[in-house]
């Protein structure tokens, strides 16, 4: 995260810089900071992008997952017609149609559960990270004013 690297040059910067006394205040190179801001700025999207990327491979997967339960679903019926004309082969047809169907079912929903969950704490995580450096900017922009 090329984003949290200029944020702590940033703060190092910040932390290296000549204190006003008896201020708060600091003294910092203008056009140092200017540049690194503009290196986030350039930075941004390109976290942004990734984030994106793992929210549309999130929705990929649960087509994907929805597509393999209908298939699955599809199989069984099919097995079931197959044997619709014995009677013992019938009987035995509806009670294993009713166990794939909640097989399937189970199967779906546990994917797409997981696949909700993974992509949210990614996403998570990475809401958690941008908060943080906007944090640290906001209370440096505050030192700043």
């Amino acid at each position: 995260m090329e984003v949290l690297t200029l944020l702590e040059t940033i703060e190092e910067m910040l932390g290296r810089s000549a204190n006003i006394p008896l201020t708060k205040r600091t003294l910092i190179d203008k056009e140092e900071i200017l540049s690194v801001v503009n290196e986030i700025k350039l930075k941004l999207p390109d976290e942004l992008k990734q984030a994106k990327w793992v929210k549309e491979e999130r929705q990929k997967i649960l087509v994907d997952a929805q597509k393999e339960a209908n298939q699955l679903i599809k199989e069984a019926e099919n097995r079931i017609i197959a044997m619709i004309d014995e009677h013992e082969i019938t009987k035995k047809a509806y009670e294993q149609k009713t166990e794939i169907i909640d097989s399937a079912n189970a199967f779906s929903k546990d994917l797409i559960n997981g696949t909700k969950k993974y992509a949210d704490d990614i996403l998570a995580e990475l809401e958690a990270n941008l908060q943080d450096k906007l944090d640290i900017i906001k209370d440096n922009r505050k030192e700043l004013k």
